[in-house]
Formats: structure tokens, C-alpha cells, sequence
């Protein structure tokens, strides 16, 4: 974790423990059963508190963060103390916000510039919970968003491709729009290839060449809803041109890095760059020539 927050970067987040209720097969960190709650929370409020007032955004990430239970309302509030002007992205698998009254109390705590970003595995229970593999993941974080909903939080799905979930991405679109209507922002992301991953490489790597049609079907479905839908790291060269719009420059700085093919690529300037901490790239990852 870092000991500074630098204004200068595009990922200024608080990482406030290792542990996880889930145990999902592709984890770029696997969590640890290390007892960190106590001596992470100090360190983080050290940095809010050191942080620049003129901080744009800052993250709070895992593991799980709602495993602080109160802790993470009063890092929270700690922040809305410090930082007022600072929007505050949560990453969480949503399953405590089924405890509505949990919800409720986060909710006391302000829910404007607060965005929870929470993944949907799939459309289909029986593959969400695969990919967990926690049996009624995927109930809970149902209903932790429709808790969430109630108070009006901004929320985020995100979606991690995998070979497991790619053949139901054309569900995708239909599934939000009667069931989650109320999400702001629907992040469909490319895999880190690290942690979990690499020991679980052939249930869960595909080549992002060999789900571009159903990624296309997913984002063009998403739009026609008028959602806000977004690629995360994953290359224009790896993407169908027609996607190259939706596509952010996604990769925290600390972790991007560029091919040496890369320097050639008509595009680089547009793209996300490559994971540095993947222990594996895309075999097609080649310099775009032309736009």
C-alpha cells in the first residue's frame, strides 16, 4: 500500500485489509487471513490525514472493505471530515448491504460523491457463485444493491471477462435494464493475469480476441439502454475498432507499462497499456498501423 497519497496519481486508494468473504477464482490478490483490520486502519487514517485538500478522488479497496464493519463508516466519515470536496470510490463485492441497516448507517454518512463499484459476475446465479465460490454470493449482492439503491448510492457494476461469464454477456444488457435500472455505470474489465489466475489458467483465461463478438453484443446492448458502459484494460489492438470508443486509459500508474511493439502503434496514446504486474500477455498484442 502506499505511505503517501500523490495528487499527481490516477490511483490514490486506501487499502484497508487483505481478508475477503469471497474467494473468486480469478483474484488479482488472493486474500490472506492475516489479522491486518486494526494496524491498516491506523495507517489510513494517518493518510487522510496527510492527503492534499485539493485530492480529486481516492479509492478504498481490498480484499473486502466492509469487513471493517464500523470501522469503514468511520474511515469514511473520517474522509467527509478531511476531504469534503474528495469523491470516494468503494470497491466491494456488495454482499453486507444486504444487511439493511448496515446500509442505512453508511448511508448517514453522506451518499453524495460516493460511488460504490460492486461486481456481477454474470447474469446467472449458478455461474456468479462458480466464480465466488461462495454458495449465495450472488443472492446477497442482489440484495445489498437494491439496499443501496433504496438510499440512492451511485453504483457501479463491474464485470470481469473471464472464460467462464464471456458466452453471457449478450444477456447482460437486458438483465440490468428489468433488474438493476437504477446503476449509473457498467465497467465490463480484462483480467489481470496474476494471483489466482495463474493457478487457475485454464478455467478462467481466454484470449480477448475469441469474445469480441460478444463483448460488441454486450456494449452496443448497454447503449441502446442509454447506459453509461465502459472497457477497462483491455488494448485497441486486441479490440474491435468499433469499441476503441468505450475503452479507458484504466491502469493504475503504477502498474502500466507499454510493450516495446507498443512504441510502433498508431493508437498507444488512446490505449490502456498492459498490466506490469501480469505474469502473462495476450499473444496478440501487435502495434496498430493505422487509425
Amino acid at each position: 500500500m502506499r505511505d503517501t497519497i500523490d495528487i499527481n496519481s490516477n490511483d490514490n486508494a486506501l487499502f484497508v485489509t487483505a481478508q475477503c468473504n469471497n474467494r473468486c477464482v480469478m483474484c488479482c490478490q488472493p486474500p490472506l487471513s492475516k489479522p491486518d483490520l486494526d494496524f491498516l486502519f491506523d495507517k489510513n487514517i494517518a493518510l487522510i490525514d496527510s492527503a492534499p485538500p485539493e485530492l480529486i478522488s481516492i479509492g478504498i479497496t481490498g480484499g473486502e472493505p466492509t469487513l471493517l464493519g464500523d470501522r469503514l463508516l468511520k474511515l469514511i466519515g473520517h474522509i467527509r471530515s478531511k476531504l469534503p470536496q474528495t469523491e470516494i470510490h468503494l470497491l466491494t463485492n456488495g454482499r453486507k448491504f444486504s444487511d439493511r441497516e448496515f446500509t442505512r448507517r453508511l448511508a448517514d454518512c453522506g451518499t453524495d460523491k460516493l460511488l460504490l463499484g460492486i461486481p456481477i459476475h454474470s447474469d446467472c446465479v449458478q455461474d456468479h457463485d462458480t466464480i465466488t465460490q461462495i454458495q449465495g454470493s450472488f443472492n446477497e449482492t442482489m440484495r445489498g444493491l437494491y439496499n443501496l439503491a433504496r438510499f440512492d448510492f451511485g453504483i457501479e457494476l463491474r464485470v470481469v471477462l473471464t472464460k467462464l461469464n464471456y458466452q453471457r454477456l449478450p444477456f447482460l444488457p437486458n438483465f440490468i435494464y428489468r433488474n438493476l435500472p437504477f446503476v449509473q455505470y457498467i465497467s465490463l474489465m480484462g483480467l489481470e493475469y496474476t494471483g489466482y489466475t495463474i493457478k487457475n489458467r485454464t478455467q478462467v483465461w481466454i484470449e480477448p480476441v475469441d469474445y469480441q463478438k460478444e463483448l460488441e453484443s454486450a456494449v452496443i446492448g448497454l447503449s441502446q439502454w442509454k447506459k453509461d458502459v465502459s472497457i477497462f484494460n483491455l488494448q485497441h489492438c486486441l479490440l474491435n475498432q468499433s469499441l476503441w470508443s468505450y475503452a479507458k486509459r484504466s491502469i493504475s500508474d503504477w502498474k502500466n507499462i507499454y510493450a516495446p511493439c507498443c512504441h510502433e502503434c498508431a493508437v498507444k496514446e488512446m490505449c490502456c497499456g498492459l498490466f506490469g504486474t501480469s505474469k502473462y500477455q495476450s499473444i496478440n498484442i501487435k502495434p496498430v498501423q493505422t487509425i
